[in-house]
């Protein structure tokens, strides 16, 4: 071997030395006989560096994986024997093998197994047997083969392909897994299982690693083996007997887990749960110490609801075949174990909580379906409620300010509640609307001396029955008077107590949103809008010290204020002069923080724009509102263009263009109050926006920072196609001329769009425009295309391949509108090439994608051009080159008909075919 490579193995080797390596490892996989090299390494254990051994295990993984059938039987039987010789020395050898080397070693094994069990190796297990005895070191090896040989024919998390033929490949494979498996169960699992019995035995008390090792093994393979070899006495015995043994009982608990999650009989599945219930009840386990282990009782706490969900099933399936008495015996089964359930739902910790919460979930599904509960489930009820109610609270531990790993999982613990809540309305809505109004009276009415959580957890609850009780369009105020009565009295409390003063960000989050949650609470109680709109308007909401809940509050401002609608009316003189402050584009330069974000005035925005549109004044009125709003950005933006023009620091040129962007950008929003330009026009603004427009588009012809500013300036010409309709069309040559020069692949690729929504709305009004641009912008695209770029520069050209796109998109939007002519009219020329590139992407370019839309636009321009009367030589061009590309496309190794997308681009194909037959 070249000793200088392999030096580069290990970690800190130098970057060149590490490369040289890669680059040896590489020659190697292509060489005829690397692998005996390595093998005989192996074998003799000629080197004692571990990366270098795991190198060599490397190379004959490698070998087996995806040249083995390239071998000679004496090669192959070569590589059997290296292996066997290896393992042997792993009981002679002084120190055993690193950890990563063991494992390595297991799945080269393994996969030597599933090559070679069906053939030339059935006695696999039994030459290891009788390799190992019940040597540790060989026995640690002969488990961590069997964990190998599982995750190779069971672990479908193991993706072994991912070729397009991986379907193939993937039915291949679980039928050669299955043959495996059924050969496994006839030859050799009885003695399999023997040997875990005699490991258990022999190293449960003086070899706790090798116990776990076994009894994960044992868990692994009892899902695909016969579950009696397993569940009998002697074996759950012994399992049983590791639970009382503080270092074995976690993997003893997993163990009987997988035991329990077998497939099997109803009435078998319930004896067998009901006999382990009955010896772990008896070992004193299903009385629960807070005090206890918490990692042993997050997976005990697991094993209860395995037991819990598997009689369950066993429940759900007796009834389903009408065996009444049985489906009763085992629903007494199921309620012996909610309080187990209820005591670790109940417990501190959250992962022992969250393991339970299935079986919780499943066995108030069961309550659901009787007609009738008796007192016992009732109280069940009640206590899963309560304690649901008690786990959504935080802990003093959590952190607002910087949520990390741990609050995240607390956030994810809280969704699996809320679903349990959600169920618990199904099962008793009446008895979680009176729990849930206990609990917040009884918060509210002390809330200046309640802990932050309870507070907070009392307003979340109010939040949730919103959810956990339905009502079509959030109509929770009418209908069933107790609990619309019981709503409207919680939201009139929580207005009125004034709560929304309490000084914890969850708190005031949680008033806000859920303030929000009931808008309609306010078209029942108008009187408290006021009270509700000082508390957005003040320190409690847009002007927090907290960033996080300025930003919230911005957002659910914006809500609050579209909900209301016409009951605004009173107001609205008076919030628009107190938003003021917070409307003020922030330039650059005055290094003011501003106390919202670009992101979150975006909101007050359209919130300024809705209450002006939305308002009862008359058009001269709004008009006059909206000019004061969007006067003091059209004049701060002329300003901060010409500051632009002059800016030599390109820092400060990228904040001035943000700002400009921002300017654009608010006025773009506060337009997100009209539908139409109908609404415009009653409201009497169509001249402040065309004020707008003129003020925004000499930005498209200033030379620096042009990708922000064409961004933002063509997001305003989208809105006010909308808007104004044809009023803008006088502004979209000049527009489009600017944003066409100097332009690049993402430039054009967003410019596009825009033409599509000029061309799909206007139609033949915009024909003349669209022939005189056509060219133009073919032009630019396809220079762009054309550019050079580095051959693994994935970016570029996934920018190009999107370009693609959008070009044959606005080809498909010009055919599609009933304008082929502006095509037709620009020369034969130039038809013929727009026509070659349509059939080039019909055909070479693997991007099912774009070869749909050319299809589309083929089959357009047959059924537009292809009669008697078409234009000259295009009958020609069908048959000489749109019939071929029908074929040539999907006779393509890139057309892949396992794709989606493929299926639907050969679905157009085929019209495109149809539609030449009808034509011709």
């Amino acid at each position: 071997m070249d000793e200088q490579a392999l030096l580069g193995l290990n970690p800190n080797a130098d970057a060149d030395f590490r490369q040289r390596a890669l680059a040896y490892f590489e020659q190697l996989k292509v060489s005829q006989d690397a692998w005996q090299v390595c093998a005989e390494a192996l074998a003799q254990s000629i080197y004692s560096d571990d990366h270098i051994k795991f190198f060599c295990f490397q190379v004959l993984e490698h070998q087996i994986k995806f040249k083995y059938s390239e071998l000679t039987e004496v090669q192959q039987q070569l590589i059997r024997e290296t292996l066997i010789t290896w393992l042997q020395a792993q009981m002679l050898n002084p120190q055993p093998e690193k950890t990563f080397i063991r494992n390595k070693a297991a799945q080269v094994f393994a996969l030597l197994f599933v090559t070679e069990y069906l053939t030339k190796w059935p006695k696999f297990f039994f030459d290891i047997l009788s390799v190992v005895d019940l040597n540790p070191r060989g026995v640690d090896m002969y488990l961590r083969i069997l964990m190998a040989v599982d995750a190779e024919l069971v672990d479908r998390d193991v993706v072994h392909t991912s070729e397009a033929s991986y379907y193939f490949a993937l039915t291949f494979e679980a039928r050669r897994n299955t043959l495996l498996k059924d050969t496994m169960r006839e030859q050799c699992i009885p003695s399999l299982v023997e040997s875990w019995y005699q490991i258990l035995q022999n190293y449960q008390y003086n070899n706790s690693e090798l116990t776990c090792q076994c009894l994960e093994v044992v868990g692994a393979y009892v899902s695909w083996i016969d579950l009696s070899l397993i569940a009998n006495e002697r074996f759950i015995n012994m399992l049983l007997g590791h639970m009382s043994v503080e270092v074995l009982r976690e993997e003893a608990c997993d163990c009987l887990f997988e035991i329990v999650n077998k497939g099997m009989d109803p009435i078998d599945k319930t004896k067998l749960v009901e006999s382990l219930c009955q010896v772990l009840q008896s070992a004193g386990l299903f009385s629960i110490d807070q005090e206890d282990d918490v990692d042993f009782l997050a997976r005990f706490s697991k094993l209860v609801n395995g037991m819990g969900q598997a009689l369950i099933a066993s429940w759900t399936k007796l009834i389903k075949n009408g065996d009444m008495k049985s489906a009763q015996d085992t629903l007494q089964a199921i309620e012996a174990k909610v309080s187990l359930m209820l005591q670790l739902l109940i417990h501190e910790d959250d992962d022992i909580s969250s393991n339970i919460i299935g079986f919780c979930y499943d066995y108030l599904h069961i309550l659901k379906q009787l007609s009738a509960l008796s007192d016992q489930q009732k109280a069940n009820v009640e206590a899963i409620m309560l304690a649901v109610m008690k786990k959504l609270t935080y802990d003093e531990e959590y952190n607002f300010e910087n949520e990390g790993e741990d609050e995240a999982m607390f956030v994810e613990y809280r969704k699996q509640l809320k679903l349990l809540l959600d169920r618990l309305a199904q099962v008793s809505p009446e008895l979680l609307l009176a729990s849930v109004r206990r609990v917040f009276n009884t918060t509210l009415q002390n809330w200046q001396t309640t802990r932050f959580m309870e507070v907070e957890v009392a307003i979340r609850l109010l939040y949730m029955l919103a959810e956990a009780l339905p009502v079509s369009h959030g109509a929770h105020f009418s209908g069933d008077v107790t609990k619309a009565t019981a709503l409207q009295d919680m939201m009139r409390t929580l207005v009125t107590s004034g709560v929304s003063a309490y000084q914890h960000t969850s708190v005031t989050l949680e008033f806000f949103e859920t303030v929000v949650r009931y808008e309609k609470f306010f078209a029942v109680e108008p009187q408290h809008i006021p009270t509700v709109l000082m508390a957005f308007l003040d320190h409690r909401g847009l002007r927090h010290t907290s960033p996080k809940v300025r930003s919230r509050t911005a957002y659910l401002f914006s809500r609050f204020v579209k909900s209301l609608n016409k009951q605004m009316n009173p107001f609205i003189e008076d919030v628009l002069n107190r938003i003021q402050d917070l409307l003020e584009l922030s330039p650059p330069e005055n290094g003011y923080q501003a106390l919202l974000s670009s992101d979150d005035q975006l909101f007050i925005y359209e919130t300024a724009g809705v209450l002006i549109v939305n308002s009862e004044y008359s058009a001269e009125r709004k008009q006059v509102l909206m000019r004061n709003l969007l006067t003091p950005l059209m004049e701060k933006f002329k300003v901060l263009l010409e500051k632009l023009m002059m800016a030599q620091d390109e820092d400060r040129q990228m904040a001035l263009a943000d700002c400009l962007n921002h300017a654009v950008g608010f006025a773009s929003r506060t337009s997100k109050a009209f539908s139409n330009k109908q609404t415009v026009k009653q409201c009497g603004c169509s001249e402040v926006y065309l004020d707008c427009l003129q003020t925004f588009l000499p930005a498209l012809s200033c030379p620096l920072q042009k990708e922000v500013l064409r961004s933002g300036v063509r997001t305003f010409l989208h809105r006010m196609i909308i808007c104004l309709e044809e009023e803008v069309l006088p502004f979209i040559p000049s527009a489009s001329e600017h944003m066409l020069k100097d332009c690049e692949a993402k430039d054009l690729q967003e410019f596009i769009p825009l033409i599509n929504q000029i061309t799909a709305k206007f139609k033949t009004q915009v024909s003349p425009f669209l022939q005189q641009m056509f060219m133009p912008l073919l032009h630019a695209i396809f220079e762009v295309l054309l550019l050079p770029a580095e051959e693994n520069d994935q970016s570029a050209a996934l920018e190009k391949q999107m370009l693609r796109r959008s070009y044959f998109a606005f080809l498909q939007t010009v055919t599609g509108s009933g304008m082929s002519e502006v095509i037709a009219n620009q020369g034969a020329e130039n038809v013929e090439r727009v026509l070659f590139t349509v059939i080039q992407g019909a055909v070479d370019y693997p991007d099912p994608i774009a070869q749909k839309t050319c299809f589309i636009i083929l089959s357009k321009l047959v059924e537009l051009w292809g009669g008697k009367d078409g234009p000259v030589g295009f009958a020609d061009f069908v048959y000489k080159h749109i019939v071929p590309a029908c074929f040539l496309a999907p006779l393509k190794q890139t057309f892949d008909l396992a794709d989606a997308q493929t299926v639907l681009a050969l679905s157009e194909c085929a019209v495109t075919l149809k539609t030449i037959h009808l034509k011709r």
